[in-house]
C-alpha cells in the first residue's frame, strides 16, 4: 500500500503560478505511473495529468495542456504539478493518485488517493 500526501496549494491571483507536490510513503513509487486530478465545488473529480514511472512520458487534459507540467523526482519519491497562467476556473482541490491503467482518465483508472490540497485562483 502506498500513502500519498499533497502539498503546495494556496490562494493566488489569475496569471500566477503554483507548484504542487505529492510525496509518497509506505512504499516507493518509483515503478508506478502517477496522476493528478482535481475537483471543483459542485463538480465531479476530473483528470488533469499523468506521468510514467520513468518520467519520460506524460499526458494532459485539454483544459490544462500548455499551462501545466507534471514531473517527478524518484529519489525523493515525489511527483510535481507545475501550474502556470492560472485561471479562476482552475480553482479546485487537487489530488494525486497511482495509475492502474496507463492512458486512463477515469477515477477508476487510479487508486491510493491523497487527501488533496486546495488551490484557489482569484480574478
Amino acid at each position: 500500500q502506498v500513502q500519498l500526501v499533497e502539498s503546495g496549494g494556496g490562494l493566488v491571483q489569475a496569471g500566477r503560478s503554483l507548484r504542487l507536490s505529492c510525496t509518497a510513503s509506505g512504499r516507493t513509487v518509483i515503478s508506478y505511473n502517477m496522476g493528478w486530478f482535481r475537483q471543483a465545488p459542485g463538480k465531479e473529480r476530473e483528470f488533469v495529468a499523468a506521468i510514467t514511472g520513468s518520467g519520460i512520458t506524460t499526458y494532459y487534459a485539454d483544459s490544462v495542456k500548455g499551462r501545466f507540467t507534471i514531473s517527478r523526482d524518484n529519489a525523493k519519491n515525489t511527483v510535481y504539478l507545475q501550474m502556470n497562467s492560472l485561471k479562476p476556473e482552475d480553482t479546485a482541490v487537487y489530488y494525486c493518485a497511482r495509475s492502474l491503467r496507463w492512458g486512463g482518465q477515469r477515477e477508476a483508472d487510479f487508486d491510493s488517493w491523497g487527501q488533496g490540497t486546495q488551490v484557489t485562483v482569484s480574478s
